[in-house]
């Protein structure tokens, strides 16, 4: 097996089929347009026009110009602003597909990934009251301390795996030392 075929078949076993449908409908929904019947996921998102108008319900105004027709650098050019705006609505650069990874269908899992991130940022918008995708991130739980609890915290023996009766590894000694030879 060539090392393509071999990567192409280890991108399709990341892809979860589910989850396209579930980003699918969620986008659906926001949108209240279906999907055209036969066609699949990516090739509908493919263009990014209808990722632009996600962005735009998501955050009115976030891409400002839409491209509905011209040639595949058009095209391109719409899913960069989708990224764009993404980064600007709050998703992290790691969460953000390559444009390559769409417009070539080169690993669409990731894609949804991404989709999945940006359900999970609807949720840090205030603003946003439609519905939301993957589960809610969680907040940061600060505590604060007394310094009499920080105290009692320091005469504390902090064995997390229970006991270990004073053993040490010390003279602890499996298989054949490794031995470094200087100026051979």
């Amino acid at each position: 097996m060539s090392l393509e075929r071999q990567v192409r078949a280890k991108l399709a076993s990341k892809r979860d089929l589910t989850q396209d449908k579930e980003a699918q409908e969620w986008i659906e929904t926001i949108l209240g347009a279906k999907f055209p019947p036969g066609e699949a996921y990516e090739d509908v998102i493919r263009d990014g026009t209808v990722l632009c108008q996600l962005m735009n319900k998501l955050a009115p105004g976030s891409v400002a110009k839409i491209n509905t027709s011209g040639g595949q650098f058009k095209m391109m050019e719409n899913i960069n602003n989708f990224q764009a705006a993404l980064k600007a609505y709050g998703c992290n650069d790691v969460d953000v597909f390559q444009t390559v990874d769409l417009w070539e269908k080169k690993d669409i899992a990731q894609v949804t990934n991404t989709i999945f991130a940006l359900g999970r940022q609807t949720y840090k918008h205030a603003e946003w009251k439609g519905p939301y995708l993957g589960p809610k991130p969680s907040d940061e739980n600060k505590r604060d301390f007394t310094e009499e609890q920080l105290k009692a915290g320091q005469t504390m023996i902090g064995l997390q795996a229970g006991s270990n009766k004073g053993a040490t590894q010390a003279g602890q000694n499996m298989g054949a030392s490794r031995k470094i030879l200087m100026g051979k």
